[in-house]
């Protein structure tokens, strides 16, 4: 059990004990309910220092309380069966749920400076930068990072060239590694340079095994790693045997069945917004259609056409084809990214569309008909095909998705590569969880707190 298990244990064990005697069951019923509790919570793995992230304690949360409810109900009385009980119960369950909820939330960054563990980073380049980046929003990790190590031009390695990229933390050249460890007090070690050698990564470790608790590094095996992969021991070897995460049919009529219910409920948004959009667009002097229309590709390569609310002014394609051809850093920066950072033809109300994300909204039209779904990549343009390359056939195999990787890892900041690859992950790490997460990261962003820590 980590440290951080011992401080929940005796949170929620306190918790438990207050709320299960407010409750008017006997007193042999109530030592069962705080025991079982305990006994599956360690089951589910809640207190190993599994989770890493807010989405790792949910899930592993979501696990328990399925185990604790049913074997909650099944120790109630049936003979004779009391309506009452079991809706004392029920009412206990879901104020235990919502605390824990709060527990979850709130414990470690209330524990923060006693929990955390410094970190250094090796290497300095995007890699280093990215990690830093989720280290710092996403503080349920509980990784302090308190530099960068630089590993250009030393002679401890032989093929590290890095492009450096400058950070708020400060950047120390390897030579200094072990005295850096000393004076920040280091307790783990991230290394982050995936282009490593293996003969360079086994030489640092070595040099890094007694002076930290922990390493970790990212491996240079994008694309063939999943979390569906399997490390086998081969007689004394190892052996990693890669999967996709493909959907089985239970899966495919459960994430349909969202999407219906998901696609109803837009519905249901999508008629008073329309009136308020249209109203915008009168008060700003636009009197054009207030829905715009456009060929997608979809799955397995079928286009259809997707629904959107106009957030340009009419003929957008044919002034992009002109600005083009008059401005070569336009054409230079849309033939790159697909889209143009500062759009000249994005109108006012349709910019305020845009960072709402409300512009998205008519799509829950697709969704209904079947032809999207509410996660999924990014529906591409027809044009787009020859550019998404290798890419194509791994995100047409997936339904795309009025929300996805995309829109909650980054979005404006990332380039088409690089929404390729989001995409393209998605596909070979689906399951209903990963839906799950992203959808509660898109209701973050709409509301406005996009920072991924929980």
């Amino acid at each position: 059990m980590t440290k951080l298990g011992v401080y929940k244990n005796i949170i929620e064990g306190i918790m438990t004990i207050g709320l299960v005697f407010v409750f008017p069951f006997s007193f042999v019923f109530k030592i069962k309910l705080v025991l079982l509790y305990f006994i599956i919570m360690h089951l589910a793995g809640r207190y190993r220092g599994r989770a890493i992230l807010i989405w790792d304690e949910l899930k592993l949360l979501l696990l328990g309380y399925m185990g604790y409810i049913g074997a909650s109900l099944l120790l109630l009385d049936y003979d004779p069966f009391s309506w009452g009980q079991f809706g004392w119960l029920v009412l206990y369950l879901l104020c235990h749920g919502f605390c824990n909820l709060l527990i979850a939330r709130y414990t470690h960054v209330v524990f923060w400076d006693k929990l955390k563990k410094n970190v250094l980073i090796i290497g300095a380049g995007t890699t280093a930068s990215q990690l830093y980046g989720t280290c710092r929003t996403n503080r349920y990790s509980l990784l302090n990072v308190k530099g960068f190590i630089n590993c250009n031009d030393d002679p401890f390695f032989h093929h590290v060239d890095q492009t450096i990229v400058e950070q708020e933390k400060p950047i120390y050249p390897l030579k200094d590694l072990e005295k850096v460890i000393a004076e920040q007090d280091i307790e783990t070690v991230l290394i982050a340079i995936p282009e490593m050698s293996c003969k360079d990564q086994r030489k640092l470790v070595e040099r890094l095994i007694n002076q930290v608790e922990t390493i970790k590094y990212l491996p240079r095996m994008e694309g063939l790693v999943t979390f569906n992969t399997k490390i086998d021991d081969f007689d004394g070897q190892l052996m990693i045997s890669t999967a996709e995460g493909t959907i089985t049919n239970t899966e495919k009529i459960f994430k349909r069945g969202m999407d219906i219910l998901a696609g109803l409920a837009g519905l249901c948004v999508l008629a008073p917004l329309t009136l308020y959009v249209r109203h915008l667009n009168h008060k700003q002097g636009d009197y054009d259609p207030i829905f715009f229309k456009q060929v997608r590709i979809g799955e397995n390569g079928r286009e259809f056409t997707i629904y959107k609310y106009r957030t340009m002014v009419p003929n957008a394609e044919k002034i992009l084809d002109e600005l083009m051809e008059k401005d070569e850093a336009i054409r230079k920066e849309y033939q790159e990214n697909k889209k143009l950072r500062d759009d000249p033809r994005i109108t006012k109300a349709g910019s305020f569309l845009r960072k709402t994300s409300l512009d998205e909204f008519p799509q829950f039209i697709n969704v209904l008909k079947g032809e999207m779904s509410l996660i999924g990549p990014r529906p591409y343009l027809p044009r787009e095909k020859v550019d998404m390359g290798p890419y194509y056939q791994d995100v047409v195999s997936s339904k795309p998705g009025i929300t996805g990787m995309w829109q909650t890892h980054g979005r404006s900041e990332v380039n088409f590569e690089q929404r390729l690859e989001l995409d393209e992950y998605y596909y070979r790490n689906w399951s209903l969880w990963l839906d799950i997460t992203l959808l509660i990261r898109t209701v973050k962003q709409v509301l406005g707190d996009d920072e991924g820590a929980m």
